[in-house]
């Protein structure tokens, strides 16, 4: 099973981002999406970011996976 996570961009130099999620750092590639700019939304896949989101959209997809993990 393949799952994309949201992630806020706090850093972007290029194609290069790094996208933060419960206060990890992780490195994004940006080449996929168009146009992602410092505090944007995205899924993040296997490195790579494939959907910009928007904050409303990530929070709610947060919070749900919240859900699910609490009650593993």
């Amino acid at each position: 099973m393949c799952l994309g996570i949201p992630v806020k961009i706090v850093e972007k130099k290029g194609s290069v981002g790094i996208g933060e999620i419960g206060g990890v750092k992780r490195e994004v590639d940006l080449r996929l999406v168009n146009n992602v700019k410092v505090g944007d939304y995205v899924i993040l896949h296997a490195g790579f970011a494939i959907q910009v989101l928007d904050e409303k959209e990530a929070e709610e997809m947060l919070s749900l996976l919240r859900e699910v993990f609490e009650r593993l």
